[in-house]
């Protein structure tokens, strides 16, 4: 066949060139800013076929495409001697040193062919002395990060079932003269990332996970790998790559709707009505106080549904959401809801749509939908059934329509391991985790298109399903059960690196029923000072902003404090949470109370003549800290509004850049200040 030698995509970040020579496919250039990656050509995929990876692939077809809505693909198909065809996608997006790569394998052999493994990105880079930095992820300890010299192998993997259970499927090298390179497999379920340096350079490829896997294709069948984000930058700043993940996610991979656009301040009962304490009187009287301080979603977390007894657990019943607990919500949910609206206020629900508690009619109402391996029960209902599918969609319809819900928390508190092993779901004994994953994607796709303005959460046992594979299906999600202070930062310098604020939803500093060390926060505490509760409350100001608080118990002043940061939020910051790029001025902050004991944030708003600046100090933080500002404009004259205090100044934006600005703070201070050009 003939085509061009060398194909390339080019924009003013990123150079990236295929060769196509004697019908094989090669990379040849990827390089941003004067720094080149590649140590030579190699093929950029790499796939497995019982075990053995196919190296025999001949061109067939390559096309490179205009661009269009802001975006570009390069497509080249190769086929082996096998049978099997690759095609093989490049996107790149503009005016951003960013790629994704993913693969189409398609068999169009007569006979069955067993796909055991397929790396997304596969990459030859130069040698050259490299630090790695990845996240490790629990409960309550997600984006912990470990950063070393790649001196050795090093596997990233989650076997969990769950993307961020275990590590975050996301990593960055620093090369010595400042280049950096972040990768992010956009998958939910199981993946991995490899890299193994040796004096030739490092060979660095990751996608979905080979660990009990293996897809049988017959005859004309294809599946899709997970798409793989590759972003580049410079200066050995982690906020050049990171600008770009948020300015893509934003544009062309998160869902939208007029919520999103507004983002609403919320309120969930949860942490202080934990499950059993919640009820229709007291979910009512906290709406109402919710409608005064300006709240403008209330969302009824789990709790609401299973049999009407007032000890019913919600973890053992979930999967009969048909059932309303008449006990505890005796005039049922619609009514509730409408309460809610007729306050002027969105309602929101909690369903954990996947999973199925021990005690649930379902597993016996419907043993078809039930995700088993080896014979036994995983906790879930499999979504590679499209029977299961259709159920789940037909459920999430209902409790829209006849409950009135305008938002929707998706929750997912197990770890499906390898997934189901069932053969009569339409997967095969080997692929059933990601049947699951493409089922559930094609349902909140489904969901989606039938009510567009229903605002889509997604969280699992807090942060530990964190992608960009569900964030391209969800609205925003959930970071992390905790919210104890120094844990807020961790997580949102740690998520900020591959995902924009108003992907992010946290709460402030809750008041827990439950016990946990460091979830001590009580707004009746009568050594609580006003620059504490500011300090908690800003922290969470940074993304999708919410409160699990008894809101009818709360003391005048803290009721009248947390107004006026919620107003703030509505009329000021919500605007650059949705559109500025974030900043890092400071090194990640630990939960362990080791890291930097201060952190602070620069919201630059894309025209560079607004900003938004959020300092936090931290317990064992000196008493001053100097931050100087990044990305003014030199001979401009900018004006500094401490917002919620009463202060302000002027200064020039090379003292802004160069002198920067002194801050004095008690322990557990803030401020946030809004930076103007005059």
């Amino acid at each position: 066949m003939t085509h061009q030698p060398t194909i390339a995509l080019m924009n003013d970040a990123l150079q990236l060139a295929y060769r196509l020579e004697n019908d094989d496919l090669r990379l040849t250039q990827l390089a941003h800013a004067g720094h080149a990656w590649l140590a030579g050509a190699a093929l950029p995929f790499a796939v497995y076929v019982d075990g053995n990876r196919v190296d025999d692939w001949r061109v067939v077809r390559a096309e490179a495409g205009a661009w269009r809505d802001g975006k570009r693909d390069l497509v080249v198909e190769v086929r082996s001697a096998n049978g099997l065809s690759v095609i093989h996608h490049t996107r790149a997006y503009e005016a951003a040193p960013l790629i994704e790569l993913w693969q189409t394998v398609r068999n169009d052999a007569a006979q069955p062919i067993t796909v055991t493994r397929i790396d997304s990105f596969a990459l030859h880079l130069a040698p050259a002395q490299h630090d790695l930095l990845h996240f490790t992820s629990d409960w309550g300890a997600e984006f912990e990060p470990v950063r070393a010299a790649l001196t050795q192998d090093v596997l990233l993997e989650t076997r969990t079932g769950r993307s961020s259970k275990g590590m975050h499927p996301w990593c960055a090298l620093f090369r010595a003269d400042g280049a950096v390179l972040s990768a992010s497999v956009a998958w939910s379920g199981n993946w991995r990332i490899r890299l193994a340096p040796s004096a030739q350079g490092i060979a660095f490829s990751g996608g979905l996970s080979d660990w009990e896997f293996e897809r049988t294709l017959g005859a004309g069948d294809a599946m899709e790998s997970p798409p793989a984000v590759i972003a580049l930058g410079h200066s050995g700043d982690l906020n050049t790559t990171s600008k770009h993940y948020a300015r893509v996610g934003r544009k062309h991979w998160y869902p939208r709707n007029a919520t999103t656009a507004a983002l609403p301040v919320e309120w969930n009962h949860w942490w202080p009505y934990r499950d059993t304490l919640i009820s229709e009187t007291i979910f009512r009287d906290n709406a109402s106080k919710a409608a005064a301080m300006g709240i403008g979603v209330c969302a009824l977390d789990a709790g609401w549904f299973g049999p009407s007894d007032p000890a019913t657990d919600w973890y053992d019943m979930r999967g009969d959401w048909h059932q309303v607990n008449a006990v505890r919500f005796p005039n049922g949910i619609r009514a509730v809801a409408d309460d809610v609206h007729a306050r002027g206020m969105k309602f929101g629900l909690w369903c954990e749509i996947e999973a199925l508690g021990r005690l649930a009619q379902l597993t016996n109402e419907r043993p078809d939908l039930v995700a088993l391996r080896d014979g036994e029960q995983l906790g879930y209902v499999c979504m590679g059934n499209p029977a299961a599918q259709a159920w789940a969609f037909e459920t999430l319809r209902r409790l829209i329509v006849d409950y009135g819900c305008d938002w929707i928390k998706l929750d997912f508190n197990l770890d499906p391991g390898a997934g189901c092993n069932r053969t009569d779901h339409g997967h095969g004994a080997g692929d059933g985790l990601y049947a699951h994953y493409i089922g559930y994607y094609q349902l909140l796709q489904r969901v989606r298109a039938a009510f567009p303005e229903v605002v889509l959460e997604s969280c699992s046992s807090g942060g530990l399903r964190i992608d960009l594979g569900l964030q391209r299906h969800t609205h925003m999600t959930f970071l992390s059960d905790p919210d104890w202070p120094v844990h807020d930062l961790q997580l949102f310098w740690g998520a900020t690196t591959m995902l924009a604020p108003n992907a992010l939803l946290h709460w402030g500093y809750c008041e827990w029923l439950n016990d946990h060390p460091l979830q001590q926060f009580n707004p009746r505490d009568p050594n609580l000072k006003k620059h504490q509760l500011d300090y908690y409350t800003r922290m969470s100001m940074m993304n999708v902003f919410g409160f699990s608080q008894k809101l009818t118990e709360l003391p005048a002043w803290v009721e009248q404090r947390w107004k006026e940061h919620i107003d703030l939020y509505t009329s000021c910051v919500s605007r650059f949470v949705r559109e500025a790029d974030v900043i890092r001025l400071t090194e990640q902050p630990r939960r362990d109370g080791s890291g930097d004991r201060w952190a602070a944030f620069q919201f630059a708003m894309p025209a560079a003549s607004e900003h938004l600046l959020f300092v936090f100090r931290m317990p064992g933080g000196e008493a001053q800290r100097n931050f100087a500002l990044r990305g003014l404009d030199a001979e401009r004259m900018y004006r500094l509004e401490w917002l919620g205090d009463d202060k302000a100044m002027e200064a020039q934006g090379h003292a802004l850049m160069g002198e920067g600005v002194l801050f004095t703070s008690p322990e557990e201070g803030s401020a946030l200040v809004w930076v103007k050009a005059v």
